[in-house]
């Protein structure tokens, strides 16, 4: 993975800026998320106002730190990644930093509609159309960008990495244009042409693929690059990692109608979308197996390296993910999860320990190359910061699966009459404490975030000690 050829100089300047938007709205979108974790606690929090209720904070969480957060992790990763990987610059500065100054007015629309009340009411779609249309737009430059920058690559080989980040950003193209096809009213205001079992088979498949490739495939691309450099081995298999690619993308995008268990879609779409969900473990679980893999001979740095600890702990969330969600999909399991706090627990387990712990670890990495520091101000606040995401994450999702089995069951359970034994106020009470201390994982994890905050700051702040951009070894 490296050689003697001179790199030629990079655009690290969008990189920086990515990075950096990713630490500011991590922060902002998980503080969000602590917020109206405690409203579910203290409903007085809700302040009575139409615009700091859960029903308009909540998508604004969501949207915040999938789009803010692990979306310009992507950006910077994948703008770094395919740079070292090709040996050639960006396609186009002025491009590329029109994706940077787009993708922040995108969220920043998202940022003040959403609790305006301004939304499509779409599951991670909830931005309107003309917000939309601008997303678009500058997915659509970052497209050119990618691809552009693979074009004139100095190698012919591209590396598997980049073929993730490629479907990634091809395929959420796709699902962003077809699902958000609406006919205008103003401009946050508009009605989608889908009505029905239609408009919701849409939407989700939409919404699971929006999992799929906006929270799995594009951090694959990031775990395929940064988990390898920061162990300095190959990956264990890169003939498994093809077939993990072209398995991962063939069977995803057949997933969603799982969402719709026990609904007016018809039956055998619902089947369909279990059989799929039930055959894409094997995928998944190949793909967790060759990143752990690749510490073969070197697990001994674990020991002693809090990124590697964030990048190794990721996987083992990815592969614990991955095997939930098809559990899940299965009617049977479905039944008693569905609607319940099991599916957030199932959602955070992916969303904080997949996508932030491997965001995190990458930027660790990534961050002093790109602003040439030998290495990250503290490493004792990467260690604290490890310690209270993996902590904050366990709390966090425990509890939810405690409370959405307990949901479950109670929700179902009847007398002999057949009249239901609880109400859903006693499970409401009953959820009580799986919410207290769902808000006391949420606040570890934002605590860590915090961290990274302030050693990212003062790493920045830091003076160089070698040139951003000029070094010695390629990809």
């Amino acid at each position: 993975m490296s050689t003697t050829i001179s790199d030629p100089p990079y655009n690290y300047r969008v990189v920086r800026q990515f990075a950096v938007m990713t630490v500011v709205w991590g922060v902002i979108g998980m503080a969000m998320g602590v917020f109206i974790a405690s409203q579910l606690v203290w409903p007085a929090l809700n302040l009575e106002l139409p615009w700091t209720g859960f029903g308009r904070l909540r998508p604004l969480h969501t949207s915040l730190v999938i789009f803010g957060f692990a979306g310009s992790a992507q950006f910077a990763a994948s703008y770094y990644a395919v740079q070292r990987t090709c040996q050639a610059r960006l396609f186009s500065d002025a491009l590329a930093g029109f994706t940077f100054w787009g993708w922040q007015a995108v969220v920043a629309i998202m940022l003040v509609t959403l609790p305006l009340g301004l939304t499509t009411t779409k599951e991670y779609a909830e931005i309107e159309f003309s917000g939309a249309v601008l997303m678009g737009i500058v997915w659509i430059a970052y497209a050119v960008v990618f691809f552009g920058t693979v074009m004139r690559r100095r190698s012919r080989h591209i590396y598997v990495g980049n073929w993730f980040f490629g479907a990634f950003i091809l395929v959420i193209a796709m699902l962003h244009i077809v699902n958000h096809l609406a006919i205008p009213v103003d401009w946050f205001k508009s009605y989608p042409v889908y009505s029905g079992a239609t408009d919701a088979m849409v939407q989700w498949w939409y919404g699971h693929n929006a999992v799929g490739f906006f929270l799995t495939t594009g951090f694959l691309g990031m775990m395929y690059y940064f988990v390898p450099k920061q162990v300095d081995r190959p990956v264990y298999s890169y003939r498994l990692s093809i077939v993990h690619f072209w398995a991962l993308i063939t069977l995803y995008i057949w997933a969603g109608p799982h969402h719709l268990h026990y609904t007016a879609l018809p039956d055998w779409a619902q089947t369909l979308g279990m059989v799929m969900s039930i055959i894409l473990l094997a995928p998944s679980w190949g793909g967790m197996i060759n990143g752990m893999m690749t510490l073969s001979g070197a697990w001994h740095k674990l020991r002693d390296d809090p990124i590697l600890r964030f990048l190794v702990v990721s996987l083992a969330f990815y592969g614990m993910s991955t095997f939930e969600g098809p559990m899940m999909a299965i009617k049977t399991v479905n039944a008693l999860s569905h609607y319940t706090d099991w599916t957030i627990g199932h959602v955070h387990a992916g969303a904080l320990g997949w996508v932030a712990m491997i965001t995190f670890g990458s930027l660790y990495h990534l961050i002093p190359k790109v602003y040439g520091r030998e290495r990250m101000h503290s490493i004792g606040l990467i260690h604290a910061h490890f310690w209270l995401a993996t902590i904050g994450t366990v709390l966090y999702i425990a509890s939810m699966w405690v409370n959405g089995i307990t949901q479950g069951l109670m929700w179902r359970a009847t007398n002999e009459d057949g009249t239901l034994t609880y109400s859903f106020v006693e499970a409401l009470e009953a959820s009580h404490p799986g919410y207290i201390v769902r808000a006391v994982g949420g606040a570890f994890f934002l605590v860590g975030m915090l961290l990274m905050a302030y050693n990212t700051w003062r790493t920045v702040r830091h003076p160089a000690t070698a040139p951003a951009g000029l070094r010695t070894s390629a990809a």
